[in-house]
């Protein structure tokens, strides 16, 4: 396990357990008739490139002739002079990387749009400082919990066990009204990280699951007995208390999942996930969304993007990460079929890399990144923000492209136009959250 995945892992493995803890009934509501009534269910799927992806290389601005001069060995070629090799045309001035082909055609098909040069306000060059601002949307690192916790929050209704508001406005005059919420969805399984601990994005007082696997949570056949008696046993403690509660919970949800064996899933015809941990998160994502289990928050981590030494051009280590991430993708996709018209996937990284290689041919951490949105309400097929330009007078610190767009403008607009949350300042709390910043990549 490398470093930053172990931090993530010490700081979150208690965390998942907890999470679990809300009232008893939680779970309860999952998977019935309730779960049904919520036939337009939307979905935020969010990809964390944990370890500081290269945008410049994703998604690369051959048009800024000052790109090649800084990258002497691990430049992408323009489409014109690298022929397979080449970046793939966007819009004459931004191409993708050839690693990332089978998302070509979704960006031609405006399932695809890009926002570049985006990112935080804070300077810090650590992953770890990083990831936790993007994680809690905080750059201040004043908040404690996840910005994705925080929505699903002010999306649903503590009243009526966590159920998803499909329409806040008329669920609120109801309760002012004295009327009983008849609910759309159940608060169960709203929030789900594939993994062993749970994201700091994903933690707080809403409920959430983080899943390693579908397989060994007591969902395949004869296995389930012997884990359900072995979590039992190592959490009842016979006071009640909130690890006990936790410990019961998560053989309910167990229970109700067992309802769609992960053993008997069979992807869409002719879709290949990558054969990795990543590959695996992305296919059991796309299992619960087809099984209407009333995910509306998945989460998964691809990690690796750290580039300093050997990092490649058109090939090479940064190519076959690019490669695995884009396969993923697009096996998600394609797998998801028509319901990606209410799914959006968001990509993020905690930072960029700098402008220019270092002696090693790698490059080093940076400050703006870029971001893909993908899905069926996106106003894709355009690279979005405002280019500050690659030439020395024009970067951060002498050494970074700079960001234009705020990280969390990104999230904001997601937030309210997907998800449909109407208290934007208590998901970002501190921040002046401003439409007129939106970059319109949501229709």
């Amino acid at each position: 396990m490398d470093p930053i995945n172990r931090r993530v892992f010490l700081k979150g493995g208690a965390m998942a357990l907890l999470a679990l803890a809300s009232p008893p009934e939680f779970l309860a509501r999952s998977l019935l008739a309730e779960t049904r009534a919520a036939a337009r269910r939307k979905t935020l799927i969010c990809v964390f490139q944990r370890g500081a992806a290269d945008g410049l290389s994703m998604v690369v601005p051959f048009g800024d002739p000052a790109y090649y001069a800084a990258r002497r060995s691990i430049a992408i070629a323009s489409p014109a002079r690298g022929g397979q090799g080449g970046a793939l045309d966007l819009d004459g001035h931004f191409g993708l990387h050839p690693a990332l082909r089978p998302l070509l055609d979704l960006y031609r098909r405006r399932e695809l749009a890009i926002v570049h040069a985006t990112g935080s306000p804070s300077p810090t060059r650590s992953h770890f400082e990083a990831q936790d601002i993007m994680e809690t949307a905080s750059p201040d690192r004043r908040a404690g919990d996840g910005w994705l916790n925080r929505v699903l929050r002010e999306t649903g209704c503590a009243e009526c066990g966590g159920r998803t508001l499909a329409d806040p406005r008329a669920h609120a005059a109801d309760h002012a009204a004295g009327q009983q919420h008849l609910a759309d969805g159940a608060a169960a399984l709203r929030g789900v990280a594939m993994g062993a601990a749970l994201p700091l994005s994903l933690r707080g007082t809403a409920p959430s699951l983080a899943i390693s696997d579908l397989d060994r949570f007591g969902v395949a056949g004869g296995r389930d007995a012997s884990l359900a008696g072995t979590f039992a046993e190592m959490y009842r403690t016979g006071h009640g208390d909130l690890v006990s509660g936790a410990a019961g919970e998560g053989l309910e949800a167990a229970e109700l999942l067992k309802r769609i064996d992960p053993t008997r899933y069979q992807p869409a015809a002719a879709i290949r996930y990558p054969q990795t941990e990543f590959g695996r998160s992305l296919r059991q994502i796309a299992q619960l969304v087809k099984a209407d289990v009333g995910v509306e928050v998945a989460f998964a981590d691809l990690a690796g993007w750290d580039t300093h030494v050997a990092q490649g051009g058109a090939d090479g280590q940064l190519a076959r990460r690019l490669n695995e991430l884009a396969q993923g993708l697009r096996a998600l996709h394609d797998d998801l079929g028509e319901r990606m018209r209410d799914v959006v996937i968001l990509t993020m990284s905690e930072f960029g890399r700098t402008v220019a290689e270092n002696g090693t041919g790698g490059t080093d951490h940076g400050h703006a990144n870029c971001m893909f949105v993908l899905g069926g309400e996106v106003r894709g097929g355009r690279v979005l923000g405002d280019w500050p330009g690659l030439a020395p007078d024009q970067l951060n610190e002498g050494r970074d492209l700079k960001v234009t767009t705020d990280f969390r403008d990104v999230f904001g607009e997601v937030a309210q136009s997907h998800l449909n949350a109407t208290h934007l300042e208590r998901v970002f709390p501190g921040f002046s959250v401003d439409p007129s910043r939106f970059r319109g990549v949501l229709g």
